[in-house]
């Protein structure tokens, strides 16, 4: 299952109260060169890195989502003002200038 015309899979585990459920992913193939070797070098089990990643996503994607329910919060009580994109944009370009100006 070599070929780049066949299909690379992982079985992950996922548990349930039922015990253990095989599922299939499907990864491209430098996905899964990525993959084989960072298991190779880690000494991990390639499903248990897919395994951790995916957990981390997750975990990363509820905090995300509690920080944007937060600022929606603070919009909506008047806590934070908003400002347009052209304000947002010239106040990123001036905090990065500054940045370069520190590092130089």
């Amino acid at each position: 299952m070599r070929g780049w015309r066949q299909a690379v899979f992982l079985c992950l585990w996922s548990y349930d109260q039922e015990g253990a459920e095989a599922i299939e992913v499907h990864f491209k193939p430098e996905v899964q060169a990525t993959l084989e070797q960072m298991a190779r070098e880690s000494g991990r089990p390639s499903d248990e890195l897919v395994e951790d990643a995916v957990a981390g996503y997750f975990d990363e994607l509820a905090q995300t989502r509690e920080m944007l329910d937060q600022r929606l919060d603070d919009l909506e009580s008047g806590r934070a003002k908003p400002i347009d994109g052209e304000e947002a944009y010239r106040r990123l370009m001036e905090k990065t200038e500054a940045r370069r100006q520190r590092r130089a």
